[in-house]
């Protein structure tokens, strides 16, 4: 029996384009983020959802509207499924925390197994052990159906570490995943096959 996941990042925000950081704290999707969850919408109309999930931070919710709009199924939002706790970077611009934390923000993006948080954030260790239970209910509570699942670059790269079998020195190794750049995995019984990965190809220019 087969269950397949489709994944996403919301589009872009505000804070994207003058690059600062989020975390749990939010900004809102600019023109072009809700033009990103367009093209994405019109490439999965051909999909059929049993269930959408979304992060409870309002600029994911946002994107799975536009994503999921004119389809029956309702949008479930899971404080789990939020971006990593930045702590004090949070809503600061990310030249800054570069030039005051640069061996911390030097392991957050290359070595996250050395990462601690500054102030009261979270390390990948405790966002692994925050969302793959999550997602491992997901899968449970939807055997052999379809979801799609609204979440975040950092959280959606740990979700994918886990179903590529890597360790966690190794997701600072991997491709970054873009606004509404769309993953896919495949649940074969206990089997893993992840079809997707970061993939952009309904982007227009």
């Amino acid at each position: 029996m087969q269950t397949t996941m489709y994944l996403t990042r919301h589009g872009q925000t505000e804070w994207n384009s003058k690059k600062k950081m989020q975390g749990h704290l939010d900004s809102p999707l600019t023109d072009y983020g809700m033009q990103q969850a367009e093209w994405l919408k019109e490439r999965l109309e051909n999909v059929h959802f049993d269930a959408i999930y979304s992060s409870s931070s309002p600029r994911a919710f946002h994107t799975a509207r536009i994503v999921s709009e004119n389809r029956p199924a309702q949008i479930s939002t899971l404080d789990s499924l939020k971006e990593i706790n930045m702590g004090l970077w949070e809503s600061q611009q990310i030249d800054h925390i570069q030039q005051q934390y640069p061996i911390q923000y030097d392991h957050f993006f290359n070595e996250p197994h050395l990462y601690r948080p500054t102030g009261h954030g979270e390390s990948y260790s405790e966002l692994l052990e925050r969302t793959i239970p999550e997602i491992d209910h997901i899968l449970a509570e939807h055997k052999g159906q379809q979801v799609l699942i609204v979440t975040h670059r950092i959280t959606l790269k740990v979700i994918m570490s886990y179903f590529l079998g890597k360790q966690l020195h190794e997701i600072g190794g991997m491709p970054d995943i873009h606004p509404t750049a769309l993953c896919k995995i495949i649940m074969d019984n206990d089997a893993a096959k992840v079809e997707l990965y970061g993939d952009t190809s309904h982007y227009r220019e």
